[in-house]
């Protein structure tokens, strides 16, 4: 087996699929068979520089090529050959936000992730305008921000993309997107599978009179699907991916992806009556639609699968972050009390104590809003823990709420789709740290949707592994085959997963939780206000 491998490593039958997440770069390695060979790994964080959500130019750089070489390190250690030619990569990474260069490819301003809500008038006008939900992450929303700001960088811009666009250009010369990707940057046309055209010429009559020298079409990046050839990795590409200068150029790459179409394509899950959620710093749900919605909602983006079917999407900023921390709390503790406990084990311990909660959390209430939550309006967050002198304050309902409330923003959206629209579901399929527990994560999102919540053995594999799937898809798919039957027949076909039904008690205590939840947004609010 092991030869196999190495000889499959020489010849260059593999795929490569690198994403930048919001917490960790991840770099794997997968053979003709979509199992993966190798994996490498780089922790980042972003930082809050002058009220902006951001990673410099050099951590992106750092972090890649860290996340890389510990993949090329992982594969000379296990085969005992280095890394020097790969079959075709992909990169992904997380969606949306604003990166904006002139014509001498400078950065024009730090990069600004999705998690700034700093868009708000944008967003209101260019909803109201195009009739269709733009989300204040959205490039589109950042760059009519900047307009309206009356920025000083806004004439000298000559090209903009998003963070996963900006790796695929620096290494292959090309500015392209996928289709996925792309419509988080501004909206799809479902027949053509590009830019809507109508609203590429609202948002010029739009800034007509600020006189720029540019039009829309003219600084957005090409849009491709899945399956498409978007260009090779340039000698220059190559030498800025692998510092080594082991890696050859040549190699092609595909369409690059945003972190939702490559956990739509980890979880099988790009076909219609199907949805994934993403549960881990941020959470996000997407259903692959059978019919357009009955009307805009502001909780609800409209996004596209890697070859341009539409999908209803609810994103929550917060999830996990804060449960995290309280996790880290406790964790704490242990060490004073002399003793060194596993996080693992520790997050097991807790996140299964949960289980043995009151239904409804015991009257508990918290919110984890880190950041600020464009679901319930709030364009910064301040975590809270509230109880009443009443309430049932014990570990496993303390526990309980804290994961009842990571999904609380999210719970918001998914009620308009299932309840709201009566969007048929089947089942969705989980994947993100959330799941990690096993049973925990998935009976609690079996609780606030109502709806089965699998979990497959591969789900920890997660994005990176999803875009060496598209980068496989691109190289080994047959002709006429789609994406759907690439992944059903040669990734999942004997895959197994563990899938949870909902608790009727468990759904019942959700319901309670969430009436509580949401009559308390009034005390997130004067935290808002009132701590600085």
């Amino acid at each position: 087996m092991i030869l196999d491998v190495k000889e499959a490593i020489q010849k260059g039958e593999t795929t490569l699929g690198i994403e930048l997440g919001s917490t960790r770069i991840k770099a794997v390695l997968i053979g003709k068979d979509n199992v993966q060979i190798a994996s490498g790994s780089h922790d980042w964080e972003n930082r809050y520089v002058n009220n902006i959500w951001t990673y410099s130019i050099e951590d992106i750089w750092n972090g890649l090529q860290n996340s890389y070489q510990r993949m090329a390190n992982d594969v000379k250690h296990q085969y005992g050959v280095t890394l020097q030619k790969v079959g075709a990569i992909g990169f992904s990474a997380m969606m949306h936000g604003y990166m904006v260069f002139d014509q001498n490819e400078e950065l024009l301003v730090p990069f600004r992730t999705w998690r700034n809500n700093i868009t708000e008038q944008a967003s209101k006008v260019l909803t109201e305008r195009f009739q269709y939900q733009i989300p204040q992450r959205w490039s589109i929303a950042h760059l009519y921000q900047a307009i309206f700001n009356q920025e000083e960088h806004i004439p000298d811009i000559s090209y903009q993309t998003t963070l996963a666009g900006y790796i695929h250009w620096k290494l292959t010369g090309e500015k392209v997107l996928g289709v996925g990707e792309a419509s988080g940057v501004f909206p799809i046309d479902l027949n053509t599978k590009k830019y809507n055209q109508e609203m590429i010429a609202q948002f010029n009559e739009l800034v007509d009179s600020e006189g720029l020298p540019w039009k829309l079409e003219d600084i957005l990046p090409r849009v491709l699907v899945a399956g498409e050839r978007a260009g090779v990795l340039t000698e220059e590409g190559a030498r800025l991916l692998d510092v080594t200068g082991e890696l050859q150029p040549g190699i092609p790459l595909c369409p690059p992806e945003g972190d939702a179409g490559t956990g739509m394509v980890a979880t099988n899950s790009v076909a219609k009556r199907t949805g994934n959620v993403s549960a881990g710093t941020s959470v996000f749900a997407m259903v692959v639609l059978e019919r357009e919605l009955s009307k805009v909602y502001s909780e609800i983006d409209l996004v596209t699968t890697p070859t341009g079917n539409l999908v209803a999407m609810a994103h929550s900023n917060n999830c996990s972050s804060d449960l995290n921390a309280w996790v880290g709390l406790f964790d704490e503790f242990s060490k004073a009390m002399g003793m060194e406990v596993n996080m693992d084990k520790l997050y097991g311990t807790l996140y299964n104590l949960a289980l043995q909660g009151d239904p409804d959390g015991g009257g508990l209430l918290a919110y984890g809003y880190l950041s600020g939550e464009h679901m319930t309006h709030f364009e910064e967050g301040r975590p809270l823990f509230v109880r009443s002198s009443d309430s049932n304050f014990n570990l496993a309902n303390f526990m309980r709420v804290h994961l009842f409330s990571a999904l609380g923003a999210l719970k918001i959206g998914m009620d308009i789709l299932l309840k709201k629209e009566e969007v048929e579901l089947d089942k969705i399929l989980g994947h993100g740290g959330l799941f990690k527990t096993e049973g925990v994560g998935q009976r609690i999102m079996a609780a606030a949707l109502n709806v089965p919540v699998s979990v497959m053995e591969t789900a920890g594999e997660g994005g990176a592994w999803g875009i060496a799937l598209l980068a496989s898809y691109m190289l080994n798919s047959e002709e006429n085959e789609t994406l759907e039957e690439f992944l059903s027949q040669k990734v999942f076909a004997e895959q197994e997963g563990v899938t949870v039904t909902p608790d009727q008690k468990d759904v019942e205590g959700y319901e309670q939780f969430m009436s509580r939840y949401i009559k308390g947004l009034a005390i997130e609010r004067a935290a808002v206000d009132h701590l600085t």
